[in-house]
């Protein structure tokens, strides 16, 4: 009998100068950056959290905790590989991934297809397996001024 187990993801960071912008383990050509104690990769850490929520396992911020001086400047694809590492412990298998980055800027449609190869290459997932949209806040909130993105993930796994 097949076991399918879904999760949910969500992380946020707000934009600021002197950072690099990183989504989906892709650097952005953009004048500001997302802040973090990590690389801040809002996209990749949705999905890494949307794989351990689905295992039942503690969230990226127990593992990779931003108190530890050995997770600065952490790149999203160690997060992503060990989200992998603990698929292939649990016996699963990633069906599919559908994602979203909330952004007012900016645009992010050129970089898209990149991302989902980069997401793919990490998790060892086919890039047609990975449904990746960008939008906008319509101009609301922190996000809507331009001072954050954020990403939402679902994942779904099934068992090997």
């Amino acid at each position: 009998m097949v076991k399918i187990k879904i999760g949910i993801g969500y992380d946020i960071h707000r934009l600021d100068f002197g950072r690099k912008l990183i989504l989906g383990g892709v650097e952005i050509e953009y004048a500001r950056g997302l802040v973090g104690h990590s690389d801040a990769d809002a996209l990749s850490h949705a999905i890494a959290d949307a794989i351990l929520g689905a295992l039942g396992l503690p969230n990226i911020g127990e593992v990779f905790p931003d108190t530890e001086a050995w997770t600065e400047g952490i790149a999203s694809g160690v997060i992503l590989d060990y989200a992998r590492e603990k698929i292939c412990e649990h016996n699963f298998t990633i069906s599919n991934i559908d994602a979203v980055i909330i952004a007012q800027e900016p645009k992010l449609s050129g970089y898209l297809q990149q991302m989902r190869s980069s997401i793919g290459e990490v998790l060892a997932v086919q890039a047609e397996n990975i449904g990746l949209k960008a939008t906008t806040n319509e101009g609301f909130g922190a996000i809507g001024n331009g001072e954050a993105i954020a990403a939402i993930a679902n994942v779904l796994l099934m068992s090997r």
